[in-house]
C-alpha cells in the first residue's frame, strides 16, 4: 500500500495502481475511524477540502485539487522545472523570451559596431604597408597603415594599476568586522576566515586572478564589464568569472540590473559540456540536433579578426552551443504567483536557459528564495564594474574618450611617415617623348645606374620628380599636442611630481598627486565598490554550499565545520583589501614622498623611524625593521638600557608616592597626639586631684616624646630620598648601567617598605606607652 504525500500516515490506497490525489470513500471512512484527516473529495475524487485532526481546515480557494506533496514540493526549491511544465507553455515561453533577446540586441546595435570599430584603433594586428594591388582601400602602394598606441598605452596602463590594486599577492580580501564588542576568540575566527578565503581565490579558485586580469583590460576598454558570482556544478564550488559586455545582453534603455526587464547572458559551450550538465541534472536530458554556426556579432568577428583566427570550424562536431541563459520575470502556468490564495498575475523571477540552435528551453529555475514566496525579488548572480557612467546601460570607457583623438593622432603619424618616404623616395613625371622603353619604374641600387631613352632630349627636361615636401614641424607639433590632450583627458599622462623639485611646497606636491590622480581615482572607488559587491554575492553563495569552502584546502587556518562557518560569516563582512583612496602604487609612493617632505621640515614634529617604516611598506617590504641599524650603533640609547631606565623612574615616581603618603601619615600622627595631649590633660588633671602627681612633668615628657617621633620619621625619609636620588643620577650619567643597578634597585624598595612599616610600629608603640604608666 502507498501512501498519500502529505496526508496522514495511517491513510493508504486500496489499489496501487489508482492515480495520486483520487481518494475512494473506503479511505475517507478508515481515517474518520483512526481520527486522522478527513478529505472532502468531489465527483472525480479530487480532495478540495480537509478536516484536520487538529480542528484546522484547508480549503481550495481556486475550485483546483489539493495536492499535498505533489513531486516538485518534494524536490530542492532551485531545482529544474521543465519537466514539470506543459509543453505548449515551454513554446510559448522560449518565443517570448526569443524575441525580446532580439529586441535587446538591435537596441545596442550603434553600440556594438562602435566597440568593434574601436577594437582596429588597438593596433593589436600587425599591418605592413599597402602592396600594389591591395583590396583594403590604401590608394598607393606603400601608403602606412600604423596606428598610434595611444587608446593601447591608456588601455594597458589602467589594466596594471588596477591589478595592482585589486589583485594583491596575498589575496583580495580582507575581513571587517564592525562589532567593537567583539571577542578574541571572534577576533581569531575573523583572522583565520580571512586567510582561508584568500588562499580559496589564489589557490582553489586558480582562474580567478587571471580571468579578473583580463577583465580589467576590456573594462578600460569598453567600459563595462561584469562579473557572474554562482555556484558551478561541474566544479563544486562557488565561481566568480568575468563576463564581456558584448554577452550580457540589456536593453540600452535600462538603467542598471537590477531594473532590467532581461538580463541575457549569452555563452558557448562545448557538446560535452552540456551532456554533462544534463546527466546532473541542471539541463533537460533531450537530443539536441547538430548545432548551427554562431550567429557572431562585430565584436565577436573583430576579436577573430584581430587574434588571425577562423570564424567557425568546417567540421559541425567541433562547433560550440551557442546558450542563452536569461534572467527575466515570468507567469508561468501553474506556478503563477498568488497572493492570499489567489492568482495575483505578478510576474515572478526564473532563470530560463535556452539552446539557441533549436529554441527548445533546458531548464527553468526559480530566481528567489523560498522565503520571499509574499513578494519574490530576484537573486542577484551578476556585478557590473565601470569605467565611467554613461547615457545607457553601457558605460563609457576608454574607447569611447580617446578614440577620435587616436583617429586623429593615427592620421598625422601616417602622413607624416608618408610624407617623409616621399620625401626620400620621390616619384617623377617624365615627358611623353620620353617614354619609348618598356618600363618606367626604376629601382636604383646604391651605386648603380639606369638607362633612360629620352629622345635626345636633356634628361633634366624629359624627367621631373613630384615636388614632395618633407614634414613641417607644426605637423609634429600638432600631433604632439593631440597626443598630450588625449593622455590627459584619459588620465594616463605622466607628471614629474616632486622629481627635481625637492625643496617644493607639501602642498603644492600633493595638490600635483590629486590634479595628475583625479580621474584615475574615480574609476578606481567605482571598482572598490563593485568588487565589494562580487565579495558579498560570493559570501551569499558560500552559505549555500558551505563545505565547498574548506574541502580543497589541505592545510586550513581554521579547522571549519558548517555551523562555525556560517557564524563567522555573519559576524563579518568580505571587502576588498586595496585601499579605495589610492588608484595606484606610484600615487601610494607620492604619498610617501610628501610624508618625508613634511618629515624633513619639521624634525621634531614626527618619528623618523615611524615615517621610514611607512615608506619601506609602501615600496612592498612587509618587514621593514629588518633594514634598521642597531640601536647602539646609531648612537642611542640601548633598547634594554633605555627599558631599565623606565623602570627605576617609575619605581622612583612609587618611592615619592609613597613618601608623600608616610608624610600624610605623620600629619595624622601628629594631629592624633594633639588630640591625645588634650585627652592627658584632661586626665591630668583627674590624676593630681586623686594622686597628686605634677602635670608639669608628665607635659614635658610627651613633648619629648613627639619631637623623637618626629626626628625619627624624618631622618629615615631623608636617607631614603637620597639613595634614590643617588640611583636615578647613576643611570641618568651612565644609561648602560641600568641592568646592573636594576638588581640593586629591588633590595633597596623593600627596605624603604620595611622601614615605613617599622615607623608605623613605633608610632603605635610610643603613644600608647605614654599612657600606660600614668594610667596606671
Amino acid at each position: 500500500m502507498a501512501l498519500i504525500p502529505g496526508l496522514n500516515p495511517n491513510i493508504r490506497l486500496t489499489e496501487p495502481e489508482e492515480e495520486p490525489g483520487i481518494v475512494g470513500p473506503d479511505i475517507i471512512v478508515e481515517m474518520a475511524q483512526e481520527g486522522g484527516d478527513v478529505p472532502k473529495v468531489d465527483e472525480q475524487g479530487n480532495i478540495l477540502e480537509i478536516e484536520r485532526s487538529d480542528g484546522s481546515i484547508t480549503v481550495s480557494l481556486d475550485g483546483r485539487p489539493i495536492e499535498e506533496g505533489k513531486p516538485e514540493s518534494r524536490g530542492g526549491w532551485f531545482d529544474n522545472l521543465v519537466e514539470k511544465i506543459d509543453d505548449l507553455e515551454l513554446g510559448r515561453i522560449s518565443d517570448d523570451l526569443i524575441r525580446g533577446i532580439d529586441d535587446d540586441k538591435m537596441s545596442r546595435k550603434e553600440w556594438i559596431e562602435d566597440r568593434a570599430n574601436g577594437m582596429k584603433l588597438l593596433g593589436l594586428k600587425v599591418e605592413l604597408p599597402a602592396l600594389q594591388g591591395a583590396t583594403d582601400g590604401a590608394a598607393v602602394e606603400g601608403i602606412s597603415r600604423v596606428r598610434h598606441p595611444l587608446l593601447l598605452e591608456a588601455c594597458l596602463r589602467f589594466q596594471a594599476n588596477s591589478r595592482s590594486e585589486l589583485l594583491p599577492t596575498d589575496g583580495p580580501i580582507k575581513i571587517r568586522n564592525d562589532n567593537n564588542n567583539a571577542t578574541l576568540e571572534q577576533d581569531q575566527l575573523s583572522d583565520c576566515l580571512e586567510r582561508d578565503m584568500n588562499h580559496y581565490l589564489t589557490s582553489t579558485a586558480t582562474e580567478y586572478y587571471p580571468d579578473t586580469d583580463r577583465m580589467l583590460l576590456m573594462l578600460g576598454f569598453g567600459g563595462s564589464s561584469f562579473k557572474k558570482v554562482y555556484y558551478c556544478p561541474l566544479r563544486n564550488r562557488p565561481i566568480s568569472e568575468s563576463v564581456d559586455a558584448e554577452d550580457v545582453i540589456v536593453s540600452w534603455d535600462a538603467t542598471d540590473l537590477h531594473n532590467a526587464k532581461r538580463v541575457t547572458h549569452r555563452s558557448f559551450m562545448k557538446p560535452s559540456t552540456v551532456k554533462r550538465l544534463q546527466i546532473l541534472g541542471v539541463y533537460r536530458d533531450i537530443e539536441l540536433s547538430t548545432p548551427l554556426a554562431a550567429d557572431l556579432n562585430a565584436v565577436d568577428r573583430e576579436k577573430l579578426n584581430q587574434q588571425g583566427i577562423s570564424q567557425s570550424s568546417s567540421n559541425q562536431d567541433d562547433r560550440d552551443r551557442e546558450i542563452y541563459e536569461c534572467y527575466c520575470e515570468l507567469s508561468i502556468k501553474e506556478y503563477e504567483h498568488k497572493h492570499k490564495g489567489r492568482v495575483s498575475g505578478l510576474d515572478i523571477p526564473y532563470i530560463v536557459t535556452i539552446d539557441a540552435s533549436t529554441k527548445k528551453i533546458l531548464s527553468v529555475v526559480r530566481n528567489y528564495d523560498e522565503d520571499d514566496k509574499e513578494m519574490p525579488e530576484a537573486k542577484r548572480r551578476f556585478v557590473k564594474f565601470s569605467f565611467n557612467p554613461g547615457f545607457g546601460f553601457y558605460d563609457l570607457g576608454l574607447l569611447h574618450i580617446l578614440g577620435n583623438t587616436t583617429n586623429a593622432v593615427t592620421a598625422a603619424w601616417r602622413e607624416m611617415l608618408d610624407a617623409g618616404m616621399y620625401a626620400s623616395f620621390p616619384g617623377f613625371l617624365m615627358a611623353d617623348t620620353g617614354a619609348r622603353q618598356n618600363t618606367n619604374i626604376f629601382r636604383i641600387p646604391p651605386g648603380g645606374g639606369a638607362l633612360v631613352k629620352t629622345g635626345g632630349m636633356p634628361l633634366q627636361q624629359a624627367i621631373m620628380p613630384i615636388p614632395y615636401r618633407d614634414p613641417s614641424s607644426s605637423l609634429m607639433s600638432l600631433c604632439e599636442n593631440i597626443a598630450q590632450t588625449g593622455m590627459r583627458v584619459g588620465g594616463t599622462s605622466e607628471q614629474a611630481v616632486g622629481e627635481g623639485k625637492q625643496d617644493a611646497p607639501v602642498g603644492t606636491t600633493i595638490a600635483l598627486i590629486e590634479q595628475a590622480q583625479k580621474i584615475l581615482n574615480a574609476v578606481h572607488k567605482r571598482l572598490h565598490a563593485a568588487q565589494a559587491q562580487e565579495f558579498q554575492l560570493l559570501k551569499e553563495v558560500f552559505k549555500e554550499h558551505p563545505e565547498s569552502f574548506w574541502q580543497s584546502n589541505r592545510k586550513p587556518a581554521y579547522k571549519w565545520d558548517e555551523e562555525t562557518f556560517l557564524r563567522a560569516l555573519e559576524d563579518v563582512d568580505l571587502v576588498p583589501q586595496a585601499d579605495p583612496n589610492t588608484a595606484s602604487h606610484t600615487q601610494r609612493i607620492m604619498k610617501v614622498m610628501a610624508l618625508k617632505q613634511l618629515a624633513t621640515a619639521n624634525p621634531t614634529l614626527y618619528d623618523p623611524i615611524a615615517v621610514d617604516t611607512a615608506a619601506l611598506q609602501a615600496m612592498g617590504w612587509s618587514n621593514p625593521q629588518q633594514f634598521f641599524a642597531p640601536a647602539s650603533s646609531q648612537g642611542k640609547t640601548p633598547p634594554e638600557v633605555l627599558k631599565g631606565i623606565a623602570e627605576l623612574e617609575n619605581k622612583k615616581n612609587e618611592t615619592q608616592i609613597k613618601a608623600k603618603k608616610t608624610d600624610a601619615d605623620i600629619e595624622i600622627a601628629a594631629r592624633k597626639l594633639m588630640l591625645d595631649e588634650s585627652k592627658l590633660t584632661l586626665e591630668q588633671e583627674a590624676m593630681q586631684q586623686k594622686y597628686g602627681l605634677d602635670a608639669e612633668k608628665v607635659k614635658t615628657d610627651i613633648q619629648l616624646a613627639e619631637r623623637d617621633l618626629h626626628n625619627r620619621i624624618e631622618d629615615r625619609a631623608f636617607k631614603e630620598r637620597l639613595q634614590l636620588v643617588d640611583l636615578a643620577q647613576n643611570v641618568a650619567v651612565h644609561p648602560d648601567s641600568a641592568p646592573v643597578i636594576e638588581p640593586l634597585v629591588r633590595p633597596a624598595m623593600a627596605d624603604v617598605v620595611r622601614r615605613e612599616l617599622e615607623i608605623q610600629a613605633d608610632q603605635q608603640q610610643i603613644v600608647p606607652g605614654l599612657g600606660g604608666p600614668m594610667r596606671q
